[in-house]
């Protein structure tokens, strides 16, 4: 398979993960009894969640507790991962993180993740700009790659009572009356009745903050879409291609407090998710949306984003993930971070910090382009395990147990004092 991911990101590993599942959370199995094993003799490299250990207790009550009511000695597989996500019931902390209308996303493999994601019953979110780039489609029909194939594919696999789908909307998507069309198509009905169907409303995301969708597309889409969004030939004229940008939207504190509340009014029965990007006031910006009624906030760190981004904004704007959890410390509603979640030791440490689950961008894609029938799902397997055997060595039991003070940084893990609404932290 070819290489999807450009930078640091450790698509080596990830498509292990995607072959072999959990075997893969191990050292090679041939070495055992062979070689000798410990702590790598480098410090680990990567940003502060990289750099952070998780660090058990000596004493561990809770897990008395367990074996109190076990009746026997408690073990890795007694630790329920199982959790509530946006309104959701999910088996594990994880969501399957917004893919939008870029060529990787939008090609086969993003029917193939939403499949796998439905079968393994954790919620979805697709990206924005899906309808006015690749058209709505019928759920009934599969739709190619349309907003409805992947719903279709998710809802053919989803099991009864878990998982969910969350359509995102852009400023474009809002011209395109995306989320009116799902909310009264009667395919989506079963979805709706049952719970299963939110809204996410995208203020921003961690790869480029503030800025809009970024996408490359050729002469004939150019032409096509110059219409509804800017389009900038930057390529050149021989090359074929275009740069098209889509608006970052405007927001205040009141502006988002009312399209929440919007959100809530028109479409009663779908869940409300908001999209933060790693602004410096990013606590503040959560706990307006919580108090506005929604849901769930999702936080990409500026590692976070799999899209087009000029390279300056992917090595130098934006908080990164660890920053953003620091300062959405005791959130006030369930928290959702994504950036750069692979493994299962960076998701501990979100969880830790308090994150109700985390988001599998790239490393969702890059599975699913090493198999596309069971690439996720063995990826998940590897990182499950890894989270119960982590959860289990804290002396805990359950994904909501875990607290900051599982966390240790060579920066110390300090949480600043809680920024009121209407005070920006620098």
């Amino acid at each position: 398979m070819s290489a999807l991911t450009a930078g640091t990101f450790p698509e080596a590993a990830v498509r292990e993960r995607a072959r072999v599942g959990a075997a893969a959370a191990f050292p090679a199995v041939a070495d055992y009894g062979r070689a000798l094993f410990g702590a790598p003799s480098a410090e680990p490299t990567g940003d502060e969640l990289d750099a952070a250990r998780l660090v058990p207790p000596v004493f561990v009550p809770e897990r008395l507790e367990k074996l109190i009511d076990l009746a026997r000695e408690p073990l890795h597989g007694d630790v329920e991962l199982g959790t509530e996500v946006g309104g959701f019931t999910s088996p594990l902390p994880l969501y399957l993180s917004a893919f939008g209308s870029t060529q990787v996303a939008s090609a086969d493999l993003g029917q193939a993740a939403s499949a796998q994601a439905g079968a393994l019953g954790v919620p979805m979110v697709i990206g924005e700009n899906v309808v006015p780039v690749n058209g709505y489609g019928r759920l009934d029909g599969g739709g190619g790659r349309s907003l409805l194939g992947r719903i279709s594919a998710y809802a053919r696999a989803v099991p009864d009572g878990v998982g969910g789908v969350v359509v995102q909307q852009s400023t474009e998507d809002a011209d395109a009356e995306v989320w009116n069309l799902v909310y009264s198509d009667p395919s989506a009905r079963p979805l709706l009745d049952s719970g299963r169907l939110g809204f996410e409303l995208k203020v921003g995301q961690g790869a480029k903050p503030g800025l809009g969708g970024l996408t490359v597309v050729d002469a004939a889409d150019a032409d096509r879409l110059s219409g509804q969004f800017a389009v900038e030939h930057v390529f050149g004229a021989g090359s074929g291609r275009a740069l098209r940008c889509a608006s970052p939207g405007t927001f205040t504190e009141e502006i988002l407090r009312q399209q929440i509340r919007l959100m809530r009014n028109n479409f009663p029965r779908a869940r409300v998710w908001v999209k933060l990007p790693p602004g410096r006031d990013v606590a503040v910006a959560a706990a307006v949306a919580w108090e506005a009624g929604a849901d769930a906030v999702t936080v990409d760190g500026a590692e976070g984003g799999s899209g087009w981004a000029p390279t300056s904004f992917l090595s130098g704007v934006g908080l990164p993930l660890a920053e953003c959890l620091r300062r959405i410390a005791g959130p006030a509603g369930c928290l959702l971070a994504s950036g750069r979640v692979w493994e299962g030791s960076r998701a501990a440490k979100c969880l830790a910090a308090g994150a109700r689950a985390v988001g599998l961008g790239r490393a969702a894609l890059i599975a699913v382009d090493e198999d596309p029938v069971a690439g996720l799902t063995r990826l998940v397997e590897c990182l499950s395990l890894e989270l119960r055997l982590l959860i289990s060595a804290l002396g805990k039991y359950r994904v909501s147990a875990l607290t900051p003070d599982d966390l240790w940084s060579p920066t110390g893990w300090a949480v600043p004092a809680r920024a009121a609404v209407g005070t920006v932290t620098g």
